[in-house]
């Protein structure tokens, strides 16, 4: 008896009610398309900013999501670099970031390009470029193998584990694959269900499905689809530019995420549900697509208003460090320590942002005196 979906014998024909589906895709759609309005006619320097800001929360989210934290310095200076966007002295960043980078700006930058196997292993490659993942050595640019064992999905303790769910054996893998390839590289979809083409949004939900489902690698599987749906993503809006992160809602709301992916691996074919959810969360994607708006246009006030003034690259590196969420209080200690420069040399370029109206001193208290972003 079947247990997952990908045992089934009409896999991968999948089906839904299109009834159900059309009112929110409707309404899903006409918001992308308010939204994507709106940025164009922002100037081509903020239009970069806020798509620098989209792809930044996209890499740094899409990690989280697998529990794992990157430098959103070290993100956002890769980005910028690749961008040709100037945020004055740049972050090095390690050759992980660097892999993860490319593979997403190759995957949005070049969405019209077929996906192809040797592309997908690029992608992985890119991901694990030591040929490990944390303490563990992992097969990097390639299709998992019977010598990994079954890919399984597991938590709770040791001789208790719970079975999420199982991928299909790894003998198997080239066949779904090129399935899957073939599907994703069709310029018009006919939907399994008889409803006509696939519109672009919807086709992003079932690659992700798909692609999660099968699990071809032996790790970064949940990190590539993600990366694979803001490719489709890119398709349907027919640009490169990103002005919101489906990886940040969906770390927003990662527990009801994986809980969906289960109920849907272990349904049937029907996956109404999913699709339901993944719209609803693209939605929610859009309103924080405001918030990364208003940062942007904050900035962009802020450097209008102080154009007169010259800064140092420390004093621009911590303004934007500000900008970002400085999380407790800016001391002259922690300018030193974050800007690797003396305590003397922290407190001379303090009190020239002090005196250009840029820092205000925050009220007494405590044994350090601290400093805040005068930003009217």
């Amino acid at each position: 008896m079947a247990i997952y979906i990908h045992e089934l014998k009409n896999w991968p024909h999948f089906r839904w009610d299109a009834s159900t589906i059309a009112r929110k895709l409707g309404a899903v759609r006409n918001r992308q398309g308010r939204l994507t309005g709106r940025m164009e006619q922002l100037g081509l320097k903020l239009k970069t900013e806020a798509n620098l800001e989209a792809l930044t929360e996209e890499v740094t989210k899409s990690s989280e999501i697998e529990g794992e934290v990157l430098s959103r310095d070290q993100v956002r200076s890769s980005l910028a670099r690749r961008l040709g966007f100037d945020i004055g002295a740049l972050t090095p960043a390690d050759r992980h970031v660097e892999g993860i980078v490319d593979m997403m700006l190759d995957a949005t930058g070049k969405y019209t390009t077929p996906l192809t196997c040797e592309r997908l292993f690029g992608w992985h490659a890119a991901l694990f470029p030591t040929g490990r993942s944390g303490m563990s050595k992992i097969i990097a640019g390639a299709w998992r193998t019977e010598q990994s064992g079954p890919m399984q999905v597991v938590s709770g303790p040791i001789g208790r584990e719970r079975v999420h769910y199982e991928a299909p054996k790894a003998a198997s893998l080239a066949d779904e694959m090129n399935a899957f390839i073939d599907w994703f590289n069709e310029a018009q979809d006919g939907a399994q269900d008889g409803s006509g083409d696939i519109d672009p949004v919807i086709k992003a939900a079932i690659a992700h499905l798909w692609f999660v489902t099968i699990h071809p690698f032996e790790d970064g599987n949940g990190r590539i689809a993600r990366a694979i749906t803001d490719m489709v993503l890119a398709r349907s809006e027919n640009s490169s530019q990103r002005f919101y992160s489906m990886s940040a809602q969906i770390r927003q709301e990662r527990n009801a995420y994986y809980e969906i992916l289960e109920a849907t691996q272990k349904s049937d074919l029907d996956i109404t549900g999913w699709l339901q959810w993944f719209l609803d969360c693209l939605d929610r994607a859009f309103d924080r697509a405001d918030t990364i708006l208003a940062s942007v246009l904050r900035r962009a006030r802020f450097w209008k208003r102080h154009a007169g003034h010259t800064f140092n690259d420390r004093q621009r590196t911590m303004i934007e460090r500000l900008f970002e969420g400085f999380e407790g209080k800016l001391t002259s200690s922690k300018w030193a320590m974050l800007a690797k420069c003396s305590q003397d040399t922290a407190l001379r370029d303090i009190d020239d942002l002090v005196a250009k109206g840029v820092l205000t001193k925050d009220a007494p208290g405590g044994r350090s005196t601290s400093y805040s972003l005068l930003d009217p």
